[in-house]
């Protein structure tokens, strides 16, 4: 498949933005109630740069030729829209998988990196932070930095740094410095808190590569532009596979959501699309370990923006746990706390045992290992009510190579392979 990569509504391509409506950020950075940019004033300036230029940035002629060469011969994309024709027999119905794992690094995340530098160094800027939780950023942020000859210092909490120890040594590899946070949790909020201390710090020679679709006014927005090239894509390869551009499910897992948003963005206005998000539960909702946002939280701020915080009724973090470190995050972007008040979107929750269930369901059907985090979106095909009829997208957002430490421990045993151990 030909497929011309341009960024942000300039022609028909991969990368077109939807017309503008409801379902878009506004000229003040929020969608409804959500979004914002609550920032400390040593911050306002390069936010401010931000705002004021990555759409004429984004829009150019030479960052449109650039982004999408790279995309193209460095990524690999088009990323293959499978049918995974086992899985669908199972559940009775058609499930295609959005090989996002295929991608150079291993997840979707790349997408966002590669538009990020660019960005970056047409602001002039010398040095890259970044945080991480499952790694797949960071890797992202340490591969794109190689390549475009930059510092790079990403931080990552010091707990998933010893379950994602393998992304840990590619970082490293690839030339960057990984500073492990030691406060709170030790895991992703605590990451993306020392990064915003960072760049406190550093003002004017350094841009914060966020990985996801948080923090202030532009990153939500200018996240999810990037990641859109899932969802264009899905919309071509289904007209040729189908013989119609719209599926009637698309599925992703949320942590703070850039798989899903690039995932839903190209069919937020086209409302016989269900689009859903699959949040973790960790050990269960009322366990008092989970990292499932939607489901528990309040509207308040967390790293620039409003949005859903599990919080207590004082306002305090709640720490989350899941078994992914991906999605083990408090809020959520602002794009789905916006989805999920005006309906557009459902989200659910899947705990930790079924993401193991699904990942090894998946292993064994289609020969296919998932990262923990696309294992939870995968958990409930299950609770969908799918029939024959439907076409069901499900974004598989990474690969399961940084996973198998975890894996190994539950696998399942020979005389039952659809059953893990149990989880605890």
């Amino acid at each position: 498949m030909s497929i011309e990569y341009r960024v942000g509504g300039i022609a028909p391509s991969v990368l077109r933005l939807a017309r503008p409506g409801q379902y878009q950020v506004n000229e003040k950075g929020y969608y409804g109630e959500f979004g914002g940019a609550f920032i400390p004033e040593m911050l306002y300036r390069n936010v401010a740069e931000l705002r004021e230029k990555y759409l004429d940035i984004m829009n150019s002629a030479d960052f449109q030729e650039e982004f999408g060469r790279l995309l193209r011969d460095y990524v690999g994309r088009p990323s293959p829209l499978y049918f995974a024709r086992r899985l669908s027999e199972k559940y009775q119905t058609r499930i295609y998988l959005k090989r996002e794992d295929l991608n150079h690094t291993g997840a979707h995340k790349i997408n966002n990196t590669i538009g990020q530098i660019l960005l970056a160094k047409r602001l002039g800027k010398k040095r890259i932070i970044a945080e991480t939780g499952a790694g797949q950023h960071g890797v992202a942020t340490a591969t794109v930095c190689a390549l475009m000859g930059m510092e790079c210092v990403v931080y990552m909490g010091e707990v998933d740094m010893q379950r994602q120890a393998p992304n840990v040594a590619r970082m490293r590899m690839l030339g960057a410095k990984v500073v492990p946070a030691m406060s709170g949790s030790r895991t992703l909020k605590d990451a993306t808190n020392e990064a915003i201390r960072d760049w406190v710090n550093h003002p004017e020679d350094t841009h914060y590569i966020i990985g996801s679709v948080v923090g202030p006014h532009p990153y939500p927005d200018m996240v999810a532009r990037f990641q859109s090239v899932i969802s264009a894509e899905i919309k071509q390869q289904l007209q040729a596979e189908t013989g119609s551009e719209l599926p009637t499910h698309v599925v992703a897992c949320v942590g703070g959501g850039s798989n899903a948003a690039g995932s839903f963005y190209h069919f937020l206005d086209h409302v016989s699309v269900q689009l859903i998000g699959v949040e973790a539960a960790g050990k269960g909702l009322t366990s008092g370990y989970t990292a499932a946002t939607i489901a528990l939280g309040r509207p308040g701020v967390i790293h620039g923006s409003k949005t859903l915080l599990m919080q207590t009724e004082d306002g305090q973090i709640i720490e989350p746990h899941s078994i992914s470190a991906g999605l083990d995050y408090p809020g959520v972007g602002p794009i789905h706390a916006y989805l999920h008040a005006t309906g557009r979107a459902i989200y659910l929750s899947a705990t930790d045992q079924e993401a193991l269930d699904a990942a090894f369901e998946l292993t064994r059907l289609e020969g296919i290992i998932p990262a923990l985090e696309s294992a939870h979106a995968l958990a409930k095909l299950k609770d969908l009510q799918l029939k024959p009829e439907h076409v069901v997208v499900v974004c598989l957002s990474g690969r399961g190579d940084k996973d198998m430490e975890t894996y190994l421990r539950f696998l399942p045993a020979d005389d039952n392979p659809t059953t893990t151990e149990p989880y605890s």
